[in-house]
Order: C-alpha cells, then sequence, then structure tokens
C-alpha cells in the first residue's frame, strides 16, 4: 500500500522582497520633509516574511534590514575570495548576529586580501578542500553507520571541524565510525540528539497534489514545463493529479535516497508561476535562486506550520535516514512538521532548495534539512520560473521613482552617474553579470577610485572586475557595494533631475531604497 501523505500547501517558487525605506537621513544629507515616507526599515517587504523574521530570529525591523544587506552582499564575496585564495580557502559564514561574512583561510598571510574584499578573516588549520575531503571518507562508508545510532554527518566551517550526529549514548559508535572511515580523531566532534531524523512526507511547500491517485504531496517550486519536489513522493512515471483533482501531469525524474529529488513535467493545463502561497491570504514571489551564505536567514513555508524562519547552519550535509543515506543536505535551525514535506525554502529573494527530512518540531524547537535547488535544475535541465529577467533593467528609486542614469548617454570611462526621469533609453538599462552592473555599452558601475569613503562619487568606469564594481541588490532594496559595505545614496536628498549618485553608510533612508524595473 502507497503511504498516504497529508495535504501540502499552495503552489510553488518563492518570494521576491522589493524594500521601500524608512525616513532616516545621514549626517550630510538632511532629508526634506516631504514627501511622507515610511518609517519602518521593513516597508515594501513582504509582511509575513517580516513577521516570520522578527518572530524566530529576534529581530527588530531594522534588524531584519540590515541583514538581508549583509545576506545579499555575502554570496558575491565569498564567489571572489574562494577563486582568489584558492587551496588556502577553507569556508564562508555569517556570524550570529554579524554584519559582515567571516572568510576561514589557512594561510595568515592572505588575511589582507580577505578585509580588502569586505570581508573578516579567521585562521584555521583545515582548507575546505581537507574537510570537504574528511567528510567524503564518511559517505564511502555510510552503509557502516546505523541510522539507529548514527544520524548524519557534515562539515562545520565555523569550527573547522567534522560533525557526526548521534543519539544520546551513542558517541561511542559515532567516533568508532569516523575513525574507520579514516577521519583523524582531532577532526571529529559528536554531537548528539534525541530525535532521528526522517523524511517528512507529509511537506508542502505549495499546493497540493496527488501521486498515484492515493498519496499526497506538495509542490516545491515552478520551473518551466512542471515543478520540482522532494524525491520521496514518487517514481518515475508516477501520474499526479492537482489540487483540485483535475489531471495535473508525470514524475520525470526521481532520485532517494542517495538525494531527495524529483520532478513532475505538467500537462497543457497548468501555467507555472513564480509563486509561494505565503500563509497570509496571498503569494510571494521569487527572483532567482542564487545560495545563500552559511548564516544566512531562511524561510519555509509548508502546510502544518505555515511561514518559519531560521538560519542557515550548514551546506553539503549528509543525512543517514532509514531508508539510506541522502547527501548533500542543507540544514537549518527552521522547525518543521509533519504536512510540511517538499515545501519550498527562501533567503530574502532566492529560491533555496525543498525539504527533505527533519527532526524536533515547532514546539519544543527542531532541525530540518533541505535539498538544494540549484542542484536539482542541474541535474534534470530545468529552468525556475521567476520574476527576474536576464537583459537589461532599469534601476529606480524607491523615494522619488526616477531611474539611475549615465548623462546624456556619454558612456566615457569615468562619466558620475546621476538619477533621471525613467525614459527607457540606454543610458538607464543595466545588466547584472556576476556582481557586477554593466551598461548596454559595456561599462561598469563604479565607486571612483575604488574609495570606500563617505561621499566617494559613483560612476562608470571600464569593466576590470575589481571590488570597486561589485554591487549587489539586497531584498530591501539597498544597493550595497560589498567591499565597502556601504549605499549608493542620492547625494544631499536631491530630489530632481541630475541628482548626483554617491557612496553612503546603509542607513535605510529612501533616498538610499532602490528597485529593479
Amino acid at each position: 500500500m502507497p503511504r498516504r501523505l497529508r495535504l501540502l500547501a499552495p503552489v510553488a517558487t518563492a518570494l521576491l522582497l522589493v524594500g521601500l525605506a524608512p525616513a532616516v537621513g545621514h549626517a550630510s544629507d538632511t532629508p526634506p520633509a516631504a514627501p511622507a515616507r515610511d518609517a519602518t526599515a521593513t516597508a515594501g517587504l513582504s509582511p509575513a516574511l517580516v513577521e516570520a523574521m522578527r518572530r524566530d530570529l529576534d529581530l527588530t525591523p531594522t534588524q531584519v534590514d540590515e541583514r538581508l544587506r549583509t545576506e545579499a552582499a555575502a554570496p558575491v564575496v565569498e564567489r571572489r575570495l574562494r577563486a582568489k585564495l584558492g587551496p588556502a580557502f577553507a569556508g564562508a559564514w555569517i556570524p550570529s548576529g554579524g554584519q559582515r561574512l567571516t572568510v576561514a583561510v589557512t594561510d595568515a598571510a592572505l588575511a589582507a586580501t580577505v578585509r580588502a574584499e569586505g570581508a573578516d578573516v579567521a585562521v584555521v588549520a583545515r582548507s575546505e578542500r581537507t574537510l570537504d575531503a574528511l567528510k567524503d571518507a564518511l559517505d564511502r562508508r555510510t552503509a557502516a553507520a546505523d541510522p539507529r545510532d548514527v544520524h548524519g554527518w557534515h562539515v562545520d566551517v565555523a569550527r573547522n571541524s567534522v560533525v557526526v550526529t548521534a543519539r544520546p549514548g551513542a558517541a561511542a559508535k559515532a567516533i568508532a565510525y569516523a575513525r574507520a572511515s579514516g577521519v583523524p580523531a582531532d577532526a571529529i566532534r559528536v554531537v548528539t540528539a534525541t530525535d532521528a531524523p526522517r523524511p517528512l512526507y507529509d511537506i508542502r511547500g505549495g499546493d497540493q497534489y496527488v501521486i498515484n491517485g492515493n498519496t499526497l504531496c506538495s509542490v516545491g517550486f515552478a520551473v518551466v514545463g512542471g515543478f520540482v519536489t522532494a524525491g520521496h513522493c514518487g517514481g518515475v512515471g508516477s501520474p499526479t493529479l492537482g489540487f483540485n483533482n483535475v489531471s495535473q501531469g508525470t514524475f520525470a525524474g526521481s532520485s532517494f535516497p542517495g538525494n531527495d529529488y524529483g520532478w513532475v513535467r505538467t500537462n497543457g493545463s497548468w501555467t507555472p508561476q513564480p509563486w509561494v502561497n505565503n500563509y497570509s491570504g496571498g503569494n510571494v514571489t521569487v527572483a532567482g535562486s542564487q545560495d545563500a551564505a552559511i548564516g544566512s536567514s531562511v524561510c519555509r513555508s509548508g502546510r502544518t506550520t505555515g511561514w518559519r524562519c531560521g538560519t542557515i547552519l550548514g551546506r553539503n550535509e549528509t543525512v543517514n535516514y532509514p531508508q539510506g543515506a541522502v547527501s548533500g543536505l542543507t540544514r537549518s535551525n527552521a522547525c518543521a512538521e509533519g504536512g510540511d514535506s517538499g515545501g519550498a525554502w527562501v533567503s530574502g529573494n532566492q529560491a533555496q532548495g525543498v525539504t527533505s527530512g527533519g527532526s524536533g518540531n515547532c514546539s519544543t524547537g527542531g532541525t530540518t534539512w533541505f535539498q538544494p535547488v540549484n542542484e536539482i535544475l542541474g541535474v534534470y535541465g530545468l529552468s525556475l520560473v521567476t520574476t527576474g529577467g536576464g537583459g537589461g533593467s532599469r534601476l529606480i528609486s524607491n523615494w522619488n521613482n526616477r531611474c539611475i542614469d549615465v548623462p546624456n548617454s556619454n558612456f566615457s570611462d569615468g562619466v558620475p552617474l546621476q538619477t533621471w526621469t525613467c525614459n527607457g533609453t540606454a543610458a538607464q538599462s543595466w545588466t547584472f553579470t556576476g556582481g557586477a552592473l554593466r551598461t548596454q555599452n559595456n561599462k561598469c558601475m563604479d565607486v571612483a577610485w575604488g574609495s570606500t569613503a563617505n561621499g566617494a562619487a559613483i560612476q562608470i568606469a571600464n569593466c576590470s572586475g575589481n571590488p570597486a564594481q561589485q554591487f549587489v541588490l539586497s531584498a530591501a532594496g539597498d544597493l550595497v557595494n560589498p567591499q565597502a559595505n556601504k549605499c549608493v545614496d542620492i547625494k544631499e536628498w536631491n530630489n530632481s533631475d541630475g541628482a548626483r549618485l554617491h557612496l553612503w553608510d546603509c542607513v535605510g533612508g529612501a533616498n538610499q531604497k532602490w528597485r529593479r524595473g
């Protein structure tokens, strides 16, 4: 008999956060009395997301805004330093309560390189490659790990060790398993947990769907041609019905255990949308699927417990379910319960994954693992349905609805940028490429002279890939240069065409809030 899974919640994808701003000025730019603005730092964000982050992460609205800004910059900084540091790179994470990314290195001489990119540095003994090799050694011997005793294992970059999770009283067995796998004793840390992880068959991040006519599961994220979900929900060839019992599609791919992902190819009666149920009577949308850094906030949507938030605690972890080990999972302290399985995980406005399994519950606290969505997309060659787009887009001020503009369409090196009434010309078209903002004439947004000081001019320059040309648009609407950890700001609150842009401390002011358009 197929296992019956409980209903899981509405539709698929993730969430777009567009931030408006509080009426906060900085020392050199006193804001005008008008126009009136919302005094909340999180104005314009999804109320459900903000409330869940405040509740589960114990944050003020301003702290939510600051955290989203830090998290938007972190992947850009991590990617650049991973390339620069090579074998000395030892992991990256956002510390609890931290405002900057921390990057670990095995060579103290590289500390200045890390700091120059706008990150804090930690000098450790083991590189990321070494830690991953130790975890791989455990993965090769999964059959020797009794899931009743050994719950899973993962790399903890913040502590520069390999963690093995075991039931209370089984620590010695966990250590023996690790040592038999060739992991040195000084690299092992054993953590005990009463609840063993298990596939959360009742998980849902979107609308209910029915497998084989009698098993219920949930949609994860919409993709072109269908949707992704947890692999333990159904096997290849299994037919599905939608939440309304109308014929929907067929499982075109499924993998579990080993992995926990699958996708359903839907028929012409169904239109994939970039939406996820927000459990407040509406939908939230997804803009992309950039992996968030360890330590980032993350929220999940599910039928039983609604929106729940936590932080990303680890990546590339192996969980030893009774049905077999699943590797490559991401761990979070956002709780989940039966009825939440397969649901959508989002960080800021970026899709992260679909729920695989967990332990504990939302009354006493729990741990949940999700299958990263980018792996699913890559394995099956799928395209996530998003609100974004690959072409050029405008960058619009949330304060006065003017666009970032190249004056007189003069694309010469060193031309300072301004705001101007949006007109759809090439002077106002920007493309995000690997953290850089490019014009249609192949110039890049740039902080003049690579400065990190308040008041540095924002200009265009020949694209060079240096940190002065790295910008990220956070979910709260801050356009941040990670090297300086400062925001693009409309100088002196000038509300007219031709207002210049400069770099300034991110204070949440309306003259620092932007959106794509």
